[in-house]
């Protein structure tokens, strides 16, 4: 739903903070930024959650553009969104700046 009084930019950030709303998010983005790109398998192996719960995470932050995956049968190759993820950065600077 987009409300007329509510900016393009602040929209969007209230979009990448839902989706940086959860720890694992949190820990997958973090990783991710420190490593070029990580398949979700590992990802599975490193975090102790279902992979049914990591693939709705996942999907959650690729859905909100903050991360990118890519089919390499038969894994997922998941990387951070790099234009986005600047993005992101440059809108919370600019909202904890004001």
């Amino acid at each position: 739903m987009s409300y007329s009084v509510f900016t393009d930019e602040q929209q969007q950030a209230a979009r990448f903070a839902k989706a940086m709303g959860h720890p694992v998010r949190m820990y997958v983005l973090e990783l991710l930024n420190k490593q070029s790109c990580c398949y979700s398998g590992d990802l599975s192996d490193i975090l102790p959650i279902a992979k049914s719960t990591l693939s709705q995470h996942l999907k959650e932050l690729k859905d909100a553009g903050l991360i990118q995956g890519e089919i390499e049968a038969p894994k997922v190759k998941y990387c951070i969104n790099k234009e986005n993820w600047a993005k992101a950065q440059q809108l919370f600077k600019n909202f904890l700046d004001y």
